[in-house]
């Protein structure tokens, strides 16, 4: 018997998260690692009508492709993906990583190149999300790795995965649509706003978000969610910020990150460890010095770090910034191969918007 809160993830997933109807076609990317949510997710696409194909990852196929490809190979965007993103109605990716580590040891410079290529065609699905022709939903399913990551046992971390979740409250759905009328309370406060200014022991940055739109997070693109979001404009940013959490790319680990901005654009980087591969990412094309997001967690019930973007940052108490692509929906227009978002800890730091305190030491401090 499936674990039942397996069977209630793929209930909101399917009728919250991707709104599934009759006659869709829905896109499953996942790992063998996963079957017990993706047959879930499978059945109750079936009964609602849809549409199901899917593929699998077989363990070690991306160290393979990394060490062995060819430069055109590199190159070259996966016809499938490309058509996955441009006609699919709903695509759901599911994490269920073999092994995290998987990329530990092969040139940063390859994994860049490999990111961009298929970057091309996520950026479609991206755009035609912002259009409301698509949906899309990154959410994990817990694995022995993605435990050793967290630092706890594997039912250790699918008791925080699933309560992250809220699928233990009798209503998920209800209590993600309540964090959704939460969210859309700051960005009413937002919207017309012109500057931030972010100040406290690992930060002092300016950036301008005049003309841009905030986007809530509340279980819909990502499960679990818990945060508003936007681009700023891709220019305006200058000052400085430490990154007191790990920055995980392809597997990879790289610790204190600290940025330099001038007129949007990033113009010195170093880090304790991994400088090499941050360098060669903040190199992959014209737009991954560029800002593309600035996050705010607001999942106040996530408060550990756990090596996965997707729970990371949504941590209430901290801000994130994402190098690279930007969000049409917000408006943002920079272009890029890489989309990496980066968490700032806000523990002891204040967010003046206009002249006007947003928030302070973690916590909001207008009304929600």
């Amino acid at each position: 018997m499936p674990d039942p809160r397996v069977t209630k993830l793929a209930e909101v997933l399917v009728h919250y998260s991707l709104d599934l109807k009759p006659g869709e076609e829905l896109f499953i990317d996942t790992s063998t690692l996963a079957n017990p949510l993706t047959l879930a997710v499978m059945k109750e696409a079936l009964l609602a009508g849809a549409h199901i194909s899917s593929h699998l990852v077989i363990p070690g196929e991306e160290a393979l492709f990394h060490q062995c490809a060819s430069e055109a190979q590199l190159d070259h965007t996966p016809s499938i993906q490309d058509f996955v993103f441009e006609h699919f109605d709903a695509y759901l990716s599911i994490g269920a990583p073999h092994n995290t580590r998987a990329l530990t040891n092969v040139d940063p410079t390859r994994v860049s190149r490999a990111r961009k290529a298929r970057m091309t065609a996520v950026q479609k699905l991206f755009e035609r999300t912002a259009r409301h022709e698509a949906r899309w939903c990154y959410t994990v399913f817990p694995t022995d790795a993605l435990a050793q990551d967290a630092e706890m046992s594997l039912t250790e971390y699918e008791d925080f995965v699933y309560g992250s979740e809220w699928l233990d409250t009798p209503d998920p759905v209800a209590a993600w649509k309540a964090e959704a009328a939460r969210q859309r309370k700051l960005i009413a406060w937002l919207n017309g706003r012109e500057q931030a200014v972010l100040k406290g022991k690992d930060i002092d940055l300016t950036f301008s978000i005049k003309g841009r739109s905030f986007v809530e997070s509340a279980g819909r693109v990502n499960f679990p969610s818990g945060e508003i979001f936007t681009s700023p404009v891709e220019t305006s940013a200058n000052g400085w910020v430490r990154f007191a959490y790990p920055a995980i790319f392809g597997g990879q680990e790289v610790q204190g990150v600290e940025l330099w901005f001038e007129d949007g654009k990033v113009v010195k980087e170093r880090a304790d460890k991994g400088e090499a591969l941050l360098s060669a990412t903040l190199d992959t094309d014209e737009g991954s010095r560029y800002l593309g997001e600035w996050g705010i967690g607001t999942n106040y019930g996530i408060q550990r770090f756990t090596r996965n973007i997707l729970f990371d940052e949504k941590i209430g108490g901290t801000m994130h910034l994402a190098l690279g692509l930007g969000f049409e929906e917000a408006g943002g227009v920079n272009k890029s191969g890489i989309h990496w978002d980066l968490i700032c800890d806000m523990s002891e730091s204040a967010v003046m918007v206009d002249g006007e305190l947003f928030y302070k030491d973690g916590k909001f401090a207008v009304g929600e």
